[in-house]
């Protein structure tokens, strides 16, 4: 599933082709997408023509464009969710969902891909393959969308509340890997950053919040924000053809992995082979030697 790097990528590529444009017809090829829209597929298209697109915002793995009226497009790429900017007349994409067709260039704003030649007419397409991700209008949703608003911030979040963060963690019981993915305690951070960032504070997954200091929730913090970062600097993780920026191109933060998905592969720290585990029906990947099994787990 797209993590918080991966759906900033696509945030930032919607900022530079999409804000600025006007929505001329939207066309909804499968119901799906759209089951949660209060107005179902027919009040969705009607409810988005001849809006304007003013922004492009994010909060954790969420995506939003607030429009005129004062409303927004609310977004979530599931787990095969893409949403590309394609040319009208582009050949069609197999699991096309939404057509959005859109009227005057976004403004010239730095994205972290290359901006193709700029044009008045294009289409903003969302395809999901398996469909668990969606579209949907949010009244009076452009500042924040009511239905994302229990989220908490993410670590990109100049709000971002550390202290906050690490009184909170060092309450719980609960392993610190559940706490990084608690979306009410901080957002965005999903299976692989989280593992990502653990072995970089050299701590174990199961290890309780209650049983870090507060030196260590703030380093696992800083860590994991770091790994996000450089994630984001390759354009996101690609393990298949599934995830894509807005003009349909792979991240490569996958070639920068630690430990995620290297099981019995050497540590680049110590040499010891990766373990994997399972772990809320997915996996968990760590060093046994950097990231020693914390004793007495509850």
């Amino acid at each position: 599933m797209p993590e918080l790097p991966e759906v900033e990528v696509v945030r930032r590529g919607l900022d530079s082709h999409a804000v600025g444009a006007r929505i001329t017809s939207v066309d909804v090829l499968h119901e799906r997408p759209v089951r949660r829209d209060p107005g179902g597929s027919t009040g969705f298209a009607a409810s988005l023509t001849g809006q304007t697109i003013t922004a492009a915002r994010r909060r954790g793995k969420y995506l939003w464009l607030p429009l005129d009226s004062g409303d927004a497009v609310l977004a979530h790429l599931g787990m095969s969710g893409q949403m590309l900017i394609q040319p009208p007349g582009a050949p069609d994409e197999r699991h096309l969902r939404v057509r959005i067709r859109l009227s005057g260039a976004g403004p010239d704003r730095p994205s972290v891909t290359a901006r193709p030649a700029p044009t008045q007419e294009k289409e903003q397409r969302f395809v999901d393959q398996r469909m668990f991700g969606g579209l949907a209008t949010s009244l009076g949703g452009a500042e924040l969308p009511p239905e994302i608003a229990h989220i908490a911030r993410d670590l990109f979040d100049e709000e971002f509340d550390v202290d906050d963060f690490v009184r909170r963690v060092r309450r719980r019981t609960s392993g610190v890997k559940r706490l990084l993915l608690d979306q009410g305690l901080v957002s965005g951070v999903g299976n692989i950053y989280a593992d990502e960032a653990l072995w970089r504070a050299r701590i174990h997954g199961e290890r309780p919040g209650d049983r870090l200091t507060a030196r260590q929730v703030r380093e696992l913090a800083d860590h994991a924000r770091a790994v996000m970062v450089h994630a984001l600097e390759q354009g996101g993780t690609s393990f298949d053809a599934l995830y894509v920026n807005v003009n349909g191109q792979s991240g490569y933060f996958d070639r920068s992995l630690n430990v995620y998905g290297r099981e019995g592969e050497a540590c680049h720290e110590c040499g010891t082979p990766i373990r994997r585990v399972a772990f809320m029906n997915r996996s968990s990947y760590f060093c046994p030697t950097c990231q020693p099994v914390p004793r007495n787990r509850r």
